[in-house]
């Protein structure tokens, strides 16, 4: 063994140690890390830390904690800021700062020296970096007279990546105490406090180095230059009597496949913050049930109480209401309150709620990992998801960006290593959203080689921390302990095992790739790519069975709607053109520059170039920006269309489909459905027609027409047209089915033949009415006589080239049509609806006409909205009433005014 294998597996060893130890004791010191989510305690003494903080560089302060802590200190010169925030975050704030999101400001920022497109978490801060020093927050706070004779508890439920703390002039926590990004933090300051007066609380922070387990955003953006250090969560102030409860939960088991009966088994925390052992009654009550359990605990124990229905038969519910995704049926949320009472008093209480559900997964006949809930197929069809590049929270965004993932049709939403706020997962419980978290790649969480002891440690209470605050969640629907590579098997174990005592609910996958382990076997997904443009019929003619003559699939070109794709995508996704002069300014709107390429990705993807040389060589080349920003939605629209629709299809040998990425983390080019302005393009619109409840979709590989569901119930008496026209609307095809479309299935209903006399591009329609004549499905494809090929030799990991590509250049040819345009508003409270009809009264087709919300007749568009529908097409005599929900408040009393344009409308 040579000496760097054995000092490695030394330290391994040594980890599992503390890890035992850990697990085994559950000793709680003065600096337990550990947290409680903010749902969990109701005592109306939480005093949220928020407004009133001051910031500033340790170079330009000389005095120690001890002193800063106390009102001896004058923060004389300091930035103001508002927690959470990093520290980049809060000089962008008050402006010391420019935009750093506008054109290449960021690049100007002192301490930004690393490679343009590398991954900064890997790249040393250079030593001159304001930021390779640490930074200072202080927060003074009037504590209320209730706090006395209280156990108080000082939270940080995120500090990337360090630190020290001080408070009233002493020392409560250090770096060794203090150290990981995703770690929360529960402090027992009951010594510390002075209830009634005023406090001072100062924090040191350390920003993380390139072999820390901190945060990353890999190739998707670049990162600012403190590596968004500081307090990036939300920091309170809370007290409970000596006993604190926290993370209480509820697993269920369901009879299935009946579903008449549930087993819960409840499980919480409890604290005991004092030096005295304590005994008391843990009591906890959903809705007429009621149960409780006498409790010991050791002088400043921390211990996991388990209730299970075989000491409490009650806790085994009859025909319970279940919790199922909102497209499967209702979200439904029972009440759980829980309190720890000490004698006569109440030491601490929660109100929270939960999900009757059960979530089971495993490796299909044809290798892809099938998810069932309450014992139903599921395919899991999602999108990536970022938060904000410096981590900024919004409320507002955040119910924007989850009404957005509904309207599309997603079921889920994939966190790579980016856990969220309290808050997303309480939106994504009550909306029935599915959520895939797990460890992200490409930094030092995969770099486990290197761990020493200590980040053996921090690895495992950060999935404690973060499996604490999960496992309450609905929503959730697996955990991935690694993404790009799963862990080793040391490392593996060590994660189950944490789970397993946690009792995580949910199905555990070891990573996002297909690689097997020697503890769990086949992941049953695959991260295969593409992530570069490739044509529409790629997903398709990628089969399980694969193409002739190409590499084997860890080379790439095994991204087929087979198995379950973990991330995945056409690739770039050029936004309209308002998003465009948003991003990089007037001066480089045409040609494409490197400031366009500076908002592209990092690694294999800093430029546009094969998505925008493939929208030369189909829709002919731009000399404008305009012209190319329209064309941009097209094959946007086409791409993320074909992906979503060919997944479906192929349910469920195909079982599931991640787009990478929902949202971006900055004004971005590429891997979005909605860019970060909330203006929604091609792609959005694409994703919403694949993903509708009833579906009638074109085969790229084979002419075939299917019809899919997506909803849960039969829909009989159904009659799908399908019609194919010419460019000049000549109909050269029709024919009629009469069919039925069973709960959540897919069928091959015929296949198109051959039809002569066709123009090089034509165009597909196909609609599904139901048995009143109601459209409840429909698609319109235009389709090209040149055929596209794929040379599935030369894929990559990244990408498949087109060999030849499908021309549709001749749609320059469509004839200038008018349309007619009414519309009314109507206002119902907060929202607000504006009605749309257009009619297209001319004998040309109307083709991809796109609809704004404006605010004035040269005003900035409303965003968010919710089109019905956009960038539709209407046939010769068509006419159509589209809706679009936008907020009351951001038009006042005036109404919108309708903006209409299109690839041939005046």
């Amino acid at each position: 063994m040579k000496s760097g294998t054995r000092l490695t597996f030394i330290f391994r060893l040594f980890a599992q140690f503390l890890l035992l130890s850990l697990l085994g004791s559950h000793i709680l010191l003065a600096t337990d890390p550990t947290s409680s989510p903010a749902s969990s305690n109701t005592d109306t003494d939480k005093l949220a830390l928020r407004d009133h903080w001051t910031l500033q560089s340790s170079a330009k302060v000389e005095a120690r904690g001890d002193v800063i802590s106390t009102a001896a200190f004058v923060p004389k010169g300091w930035h103001e800021a508002v927690v959470p925030t990093t520290v980049v975050a809060a000089l962008v704030k008050d402006k010391t700062l420019p935009d750093p999101f506008f054109a290449t400001n960021l690049r100007q920022f002192a301490g930004e020296t690393y490679p343009v497109g590398g991954n900064f978490s890997n790249v040393a801060m250079e030593p001159d970096s304001p930021y390779a020093v640490s930074w200072w927050y202080r927060k003074q706070v009037t504590v209320p007279t209730s706090y006395a004779g209280k156990t108080a508890w000082l939270n940080f439920t995120g500090i990337n990546y360090s630190a020290n703390i001080w408070l009233n002039g002493k020392q409560i926590a250090n770096t060794k105490d203090i150290a990981g990004a995703w770690r929360t933090y529960e402090l027992n300051v009951t010594n510390a406090l002075k209830p009634g007066t005023e406090n001072i609380l100062a924090v040191q922070v350390f920003a993380p180095t390139e072999n820390d387990l901190a945060i990353t955003f890999v190739d998707w953006n670049p990162a600012p230059p403190d590596k968004n250090m500081g307090l990036w969560r939300e920091v309170y102030l809370t007290t409970t009597g000596p006993v604190a409860l926290r993370y209480p939960t509820v697993v269920s088991k369901l009879n299935l496949p009946a579903n008449d009966s549930a087993q819960l088994t409840v499980t919480a925390q409890l604290k005991n913050g004092t030096d005295r052992p304590v005994k008391g009654k843990l009591k906890g009550e959903i809705e007429n049930i009621s149960f409780e359990q006498d409790v010991e605990l050791a002088a400043a124990e921390s211990k996991d109480i388990t209730l299970t229905p075989d000491q409490f038969p009650q806790l085994t519910l009859p025909n319970p209401r279940l919790w199922w995704p909102a497209q499967m049926g209702k979200p439904n949320l029972y009440p759980l309150k829980m309190t720890f009472e000490i004698g006569d008093g109440v030491s601490d209480q929660s109100h929270t709620e939960f999900g009757i559900r059960q979530i089971t997964s495993e490796v299909n006949a044809t290798g892809g990992r099938a998810f069932h809930i309450n014992g139903k197929n599921i395919l899991i069809r999602g999108g990536g998801w970022t938060p904000d590049m410096m981590l900024r929270e919004g409320s507002q965004r955040l119910h924007d960006e989850f009404r957005y993932v509904e309207d599309m049709g997603l079921n889920t939403v994939r966190l790579e290593g980016k856990l969220e706020t309290q808050e997303f997962f309480d939106i994504a419980d009550r909306d029935g959203i599915l959520v895939m978290a797990g460890w992200c790649c490409c930094d030092f969480w995969e770099r486990w080689p290197r761990w020493k002891p200590q980040d053996f440690e921090i690895a495992q209470q950060s999935l404690r921390d973060q499996i604490y605050r999960l496992r309450s969640h609905p929503s959730l629907v697996m955990w991935l302990n690694g993404s790009d590579n799963p862990p080793p098997p040391d490392v593996e174990q060590m994660y189950l095992d944490i789970e397993k005592r946690l009792l995580w609910p949910n199905p555990i996958v070891s990573s996002a790739t297909g690689k097997p382990t020697s503890v769990t076997g086949d992941s049953g997904v695959k991260m295969t790519g593409p992530y570069e443009y490739v044509a529409p019929s790629y997903w398709e003619q990628d089969t399980l069975q694969g193409q002739p003559n190409r590499k084997q699939c860890n080379s790439g070109g095994c991204g087929g709607a087979y198995g379950f794709n973990t991330e995945t995508s056409m690739g770039p996704a050029v936004p309209p053109i308002e998003s465009i002069r948003a991003m990089v300014g007037k001066d480089h709107l045409w040609p494409i520059d490197d400031v366009w390429n500076y908002h592209a990705g990092g690694g294999e993807f800093k430029t546009i170039r094969v998505f925008s040389d493939a929208l030369a060589s189909r829709y002919g080349k731009s000399d404008n920006v305009q012209d190319f920003a329209e064309k941009s939605q097209l094959q946007t629209y086409e791409g993320v269309r074909a992906m979503y629709e060919a997944y479906s299809r192929n349910k469920y040998e195909a079982t599931g489909v991640i787009q990478w990425m929902l949202n971006n983390a900055w004004p971005s080019m590429i891997w979005h459905l909605y860019d970060y302005y909330l203006r929604p393009g091609g792609g959005y619109f694409g994703a919403k027609r694949a993903l509708e409840a009833v579906h009638p979709v074109y085969g790229y590989d084979d002419r075939s027409i299917w019809l899919v569901s997506s909803q849960y119930v039969d829909a009989k008496g159904l009659k799908l047209t399908t019609k194919i026209y010419n460019l000049d609307m000549t109909e050269k095809f029709s024919r009629e089915d009469s069919l039925d479309a069973p709960a959540d299935s897919t069928a091959k209903i015929f296949t198109l033949p051959a039809v002569q006399g066709v123009s090089p591009v034509y165009f597909l329609v196909l609609h599904l009415t139901d048995s009143t004549g109601k459209l409840v499905g429909s698609n319109f494809y235009w389709l090209s006589t040149k055929p596209e090929t794929l040379n599935w030799a030369k894929s990559t990991w990244w990408m498949t080239p087109t060999d030849s590509f499908a021309d549709y250049t001749a749609l320059s040819q469509l004839p200038k049509v008018k349309i007619k345009v009414a519309s009314r508003i109507e206002r119902m409270g907060d929202e607000s609806f504006a009605h749309v009809t257009l009619e297209n009264p001319d004998k040309d087709l109307a083709f991809f006409v796109r609809l704004k919300l404006n605010k004035s007749v040269n005003g900035e568009e409303i965003l968010p909205v919710l089109w019905e529908d956009n960038y539709i097409s209407l046939l010769p005599g068509e006419k159509r009433e589209i809706t679009a929900t936008y907020r009351t408040s951001d038009t006042g009393t005036a109404n919108p005014i309708i903006a209409v344009s299109g690839w041939n409308v005046e």
